[in-house]
């Protein structure tokens, strides 16, 4: 259980903060923006989320607390001292992916095929959506970054990608399951 009792520490006044393993690092190292975006993301969906009712309002709660896993996988570098830790750290596992595969599957089967690039937009809920997908594309970006830098869970970056996915496709079904998309139409401006 995580106890809070004070919010500021000016342990980060220099600009470095803590990792989960206790390592100080700069405020701007790549992990800390790959876990920071995480929690960008988390804070997007927590909007959509306003705008969801239902089985999506369900879903993206398991999602904003996949989230939370993320960002603690993302908070404790090198896998390989996992087993030297006080306690077992918190890491992605494949099947959270799988769970988001099924949901995607599920959500497209009541959907017609696309016949056109959409806009993002649309219902409230699907706008949010489509935010919480490029947001989740960016984390996507910064995660691969640092894993070409040191060890990543590679689990934590399926998810990401899985999840942009979700998205896009649950932003579809915000749209009236479809119906309602923005279709783009390419130069419609051009005079």
């Amino acid at each position: 259980m995580v106890v809070l009792n004070k919010i500021y520490t000016r342990t980060g006044d220099a600009g470095e903060t803590a990792l989960g393993d206790g390592t100080r690092v700069a405020k701007h190292s790549a992990r800390v923006v790959a876990y920071g975006t995480t929690d960008e993301l988390n804070s997007v969906v927590g909007i959509a989320r306003l705008h969801a009712e239902g089985v999506m309002s369900e879903q993206l709660a398991r999602i904003q607390n996949d989230l939370f896993d993320l960002g603690a996988d993302l908070c404790r570098p090198d896998m390989e001292r996992d087993q030297e830790a006080e306690y077992t750290p918190l890491r992605m596992v494949p099947s959270q992916t799988k769970r988001l595969e099924g949901e995607i599957d599920a959500m497209n089967a009541k959907l017609e095929p696309l016949r056109s690039f959409i806009l993002p937009g649309g219902s409230a809920v699907s706008a949010h959506l489509h935010h919480a997908r490029t947001v989740a594309r960016r984390a996507e970006r910064h995660v691969i970054e640092l894993s070409a830098i040191e060890g990543v869970n590679e689990a934590a970056v399926t998810y990401l990608n899985r999840l942009s996915d979700w998205f896009f496709v649950a932003a579809r079904i915000g749209n009236d399951e479809g119906r309602a998309d923005v279709l783009w139409v390419p130069g419609a401006n051009r005079d």
